[in-house]
């Protein structure tokens, strides 16, 4: 049976950076898929099999100690591009990467995306300037887990969270965000209590609305901003 459907447009920002050409040679290749939460798009040390292009949702990149705790290293949306090995020459991942809010991408084989930047220096470039301001954020992330309170990481994490989702609901639990932060479940809970009780979120059953932007800036760190300007560098 046909699927009638017409394809849904691609939003992930490297790909629409791209000259047509190079765009369309890597439309041509690409699976578009769903993504759900809990996903996991590639173990840590695995081989890049492909170069995974979020349109929409967040996935995490994940560290986990020998006890089996784990924290969020930072996170990935339509802004760039899971598979760093590919642009800087390297076969294997560092860290696990999972989906924490539901969404779509595009996965490209990596034979392709090779290809594609022997061909393209646009794709290299567009690829490259994404890489930098990822580690920026790494290094952003580490200052702030050292320096900041629970409520501004977390406030700052609902922000990261809602700039790569379409619309301003979607779906997270307190548990997993009190895992990615390193933070205690009854800590996340009073937060996003004390958030809901100034309006700058709603939340009921997993879904979590932000209602006012402002006020869950005002609650979120310098880091933020400093994260976003590393991004449009």
């Amino acid at each position: 049976m046909t699927n009638s459907s017409p394809p849904r447009p691609a939003f992930n920002r490297i790909l629409l950076s791209l000259p047509q050409d190079a765009r369309s040679f890597l439309e041509e290749r690409a699976e578009t898929r769903e993504m759900k939460p809990g996903d996991v798009i590639f173990e840590e040390g695995a081989v890049v099999t492909h170069a995974v292009f979020p349109h929409e949702g967040v996935i995490s990149l994940i560290a986990t100690m020998e006890n089996g705790r784990c924290v969020e290293k930072s996170l990935i949306g339509p802004e760039g591009f899971v598979g760093f090995a590919i642009a800087m020459g390297g076969k294997t991942v560092l860290g696990q990467s999972v989906v924490q809010v539901a969404g779509r991408a595009s996965w490209v084989p990596a034979a392709e995306v090779e290809a594609a930047l022997a061909r393209f220096d646009c794709l290299r470039e567009a690829m490259l300037r994404f890489t930098k301001a990822h580690i920026a954020q790494l290094m952003e992330s580490l200052a702030c887990t050292s320096m900041h309170s629970a409520e501004q990481r977390v406030s700052r994490w609902l922000l990261h969270a809602h700039d790569r989702v379409a619309g301003d609901t979607f779906h997270i639990t307190q548990e997993t965000v009190a895992t990615l932060l390193a933070l205690r479940r009854a800590t996340v809970n009073a937060i996003c209590s004390e958030l809901m009780e100034t309006g700058a979120i709603s939340y009921h059953r997993g879904a979590l609305s932000v209602i006012d932007r402002g006020r869950l800036l005002d609650r979120a760190c310098e880091c933020y901003g400093r994260i976003q300007m590393a991004a449009s560098l």
